[in-house]
């Protein structure tokens, strides 16, 4: 489902990405480990078709970005740290404007659906501005998943939550899973990595250092590789 071969990322002359390359097969949960400055958030921007690499190729659900844009859109979520969200408009209309811009069929069902499983239903009409950041995350993911993707691109999605919102989350993510939808997912927490995804992916200083299935390394082997 996710295809990454041989990416560079250059600003200036500041190298964010060198040469990255891996495969995400369909249904599998993958970690992105890795310090602030990383690459990680670099990297999911690009897998978002938000920013092109400076060389290198990507494939998302078999399409790539200088070809077909629109058709990787329109199966990928994304949640980062932007919310995309509006301000001004409530839950319930933030949801809606993107519902109608993917052409979500039963829009009205699936945002009842969605603001349940995110704890937002009784906040449905009020202005997104006025939300906490652990709610507009909530929002976000509730955005993220209107339109169904098969792909999710989520970035730092515990930031912000409170432990209750926080179980919420993950108990969304395990349903996705069972599913067989593909996840992408960076995090800072190595416990929750080795307990829940299949692979970890490690980057530092824009490599690739690591990239094992969660059942051949060990949280010594990570730790160790995050230092070095």
């Amino acid at each position: 489902m996710i295809h990454v071969d041989n990416i560079v990322k250059s600003f200036g002359s500041k190298t964010a990405l060198d040469h990255i390359s891996f495969r995400v097969q369909r249904g599998q949960y993958v970690a992105l480990l890795g310090a602030n400055g990383a690459g990680k958030t670099t990297l999911t921007r690009i897998l978002a078709t938000l920013t092109r690499p400076t060389s290198g190729e990507i494939r998302v659900a078999s399409f790539s970005p200088k070809k077909d844009p629109q058709k990787i859109r329109s199966r990928i979520g994304v949640m980062s740290h932007h919310s995309y969200l509006y301000g001004d408009l409530s839950a319930e209309e933030n949801l809606r404007f993107y519902g109608r811009m993917y052409g979500v069929k039963n829009l009205s069902v699936r945002m009842d659906t969605l603001l349940k499983k995110v704890g937002l239903i009784a906040r449905r009409y009020d202005l997104v501005r006025t939300f906490s950041r652990g709610m507009q995350q909530r929002l976000s993911l509730a955005r993220a998943l209107l339109h169904e993707p098969s792909v999710l691109l989520l970035d730092e999605p515990f930031a912000g939550l409170d432990v209750n919102a926080t179980e919420m989350v993950k108990e969304l993510l395990d349903e996705l899973i069972a599913r067989d939808n593909t996840v992408l997912l960076t995090v800072h927490d190595i416990d929750y990595a080795m307990e829940n995804a299949h692979r970890v992916l490690i980057l530092k200083e824009g490599r690739l250092l690591l990239d094992q299935a969660v059942k051949d390394v060990s949280r010594h082997q990570i730790r160790e590789a995050l230092k070095t």
